[in-house]
């Protein structure tokens, strides 16, 4: 509607502007229409949006890899302590059953620093603790650090070098470094497992590491029978994690083995004890896979045939603004939903779709010369008498305990899993090959309608929509200008009528001298 500020209908009396906007209306109307058109067309696209995230994760997430026949080696393997180990089994290990035994875990280095403050506990000292106040005065030394061999750095030591700079030369070597102001220790450690991570600090023979409380006592001096552990810090040396699998040495400087196509990870020494290791078929991941893959082909075929299926919703318009003041938010949510959900209602990309996965799922497929269905493997639709009308295109496994409606039969996909997997694997494969590439054809792009690996016509709808932008556009452009017109010609006419009663009053004035 125009802004302008207008007056009318002074001098004939009308009252102009309901004049106007009853014979405006139809055009306002038109814009209206276009608006509420293309919010159902929004309301289309995220529906659509929904229902092909659905079909998207079906084919990526479960159909890509199930169309391959290596997706159906899996092989678990059991520890026989699973306190002492965890292992994941990768492609291509073999069924075996092993022993090992864990010799000695990996270990960090680490350093704990030798109390500053001694017993007394006459001083306290912090970060900015300058070496002067831990009794090194008048002489500079050099602090060296050490890791797997290689000098990372060093840092010159005087009297007025602080706990604060050796903490930093020590990370920027490459190690975790504190001072606890608590404990008065220092506490310095590796960033990683194993014995090339393990580290030695030294210094140039002038004290800095006793000054510091860093420095570790020798073996001659550990010998003395006056030796006083408190007047030293304690180092644990970085060590490699050792195992023995059917009495082969493995050693990682972590607790992590790879070996054979199993990840080891040792997790608890067991000295000369064994546990056992077994590697199988792991049947019940296989199951796992294909009942994933069904439960997304339901949730995605259930969604089509809900909106497919959805009652019509002639007879409910789009509310207009004073109908959704009067109403509260609930309400307006459930008013508008019943549109939303009939907007796909009898859709031919949907019945395409229907189409396609029911003629995938109900085929026969040909292995060694005989024709196999997913009945065959205890999967089919259900009773189409007791099913919900919006699930009758949905498979159920039997003998699955999350499916009441099957749990109590056969199971006889396990069963197949376990005596014949070749059956099962090149029965699968070539189903979700077939779907997969059923799935391709129908995604591939389409210019000016869909882009590629959609499965429906995004690129067309979007476009829709921005014409919808430019049709609301000129509707509005045009019920302004047609505004504008009928005020302009009602101002004329009232412009008109001024100036007949003007010319009026001018005769009336006459006259009346006359007759004087």
């Amino acid at each position: 509607m125009s802004d302008k500020v207008r007056m009318g209908g002074l001098i004939s009396g009308l009252d102009t502007d309901s004049v106007i906007e009853a014979l405006v209306s139809t055009k306002r109307q038109k814009v209206t229409t276009a608006q509420n058109d293309q919010k159902k067309l929004e309301w289309k696209q995220t529906i659509w949006e929904g229902i092909n995230a659905n079909i998207k994760g079906l084919q990526q997430s479960h159909l890509a890899s199930m169309r391959f026949t290596n997706a159906y080696t899996k092989k678990k393997t059991v520890a026989s302590n699973s306190s002492v180990a965890s292992v994941v089994t990768g492609d291509g290990a073999v069924d075996a059953t092993q022993k090992m035994r864990v010799e000695q875990l990996a270990k960090s280095a680490y350093l704990t620093g030798k109390d500053l403050n001694g017993e007394s506990k006459a001083k306290s000292f912090s970060a900015s603790t300058k070496l002067s106040e831990l009794g090194f005065e008048g002489k500079t030394d050099t602090l060296k650090i050490n890791i797997g061999g290689k000098e990372k750095g060093s840092l010159e030591i005087t009297e007025n070098t602080t706990i604060s700079d050796v903490l930093t030369s020590l990370k920027k070597a490459g190690l975790n470094a504190s001072f606890d102001a608590e404990t008065q220790r220092f506490f310095v450690s590796a960033k990683a497992t194993g014995a090339s991570k393990d580290f030695t600090l030294s210094d140039g023979g002038n004290g800095a590491l006793d000054a510091l409380g860093l420095a570790v006592a020798t073996d001659e001096q550990k010998a003395d029978e006056n030796f006083d552990s408190s007047q030293y810090a304690s180092k644990i040396k970085g060590s490699d994690a050792v195992i023995y699998l059917n009495n082969a040495k493995f050693t990682s400087d972590t607790n992590t083995f790879k070996i054979n196509n199993l990840t080891i990870t040792a997790l608890e020494e067991t000295g000369d004890k064994e546990i056992t290791l077994t590697t199988s078929t792991d049947t019940s991941g296989i199951y796992d896979m294909i009942k994933n893959m069904i439960t997304q082909y339901n949730k995605a075929v259930n969604d089509i045939d809900k909106y497919y299926n959805a009652e019509s919703a002639r007879k409910y318009t789009m509310l207009t603004d004073e109908q959704k003041e009067a109403l509260s938010d609930e309400e307006v949510e459930e008013y508008e939903n019943k549109i939303k959900s009939s907007l796909l209602r009898s859709d031919g990309t949907l019945s395409s779709l229907r189409t396609l996965f029911t003629e995938a799922t109900s085929q026969g497929i040909e292995i060694n010369g005989k024709k196999y269905y997913l009945s065959d493997f205890g999967i089919g639709t259900g009773s189409y008498f007791n099913t919900p009308d919006n699930e009758k295109h949905a498979l159920h496994i039997d003998g699955d305990p999350d499916d009441t409606t099957t749990k109590d039969k056969t199971d006889k996909l396990s069963a197949l899993i376990a005596s014949d997997p070749d059956l099962v694997m090149n029965f699968f494969s070539k189903l979700s090959q077939d779907m997969y590439s059923r799935l391709s054809n129908v995604s591939k792009s389409v210019d000016g309608y869909r882009s590629y690996g959609n499965f429906y016509d995004d690129k067309k709808m979007k476009s829709d929509y921005d014409g919808y932008k430019k049709t609301i556009k000129t509707l509005e452009d045009k019920a302004n200008d047609y505004e504008d017109k009928l005020y302009k010609q009602f101002s004329s006419m009232e412009t008109a009528l001024a100036n007949l009663q003007k010319k009026s009053n001018a005769l009336a004035g006459l006259l009346g001298t006359n007759t004087q």
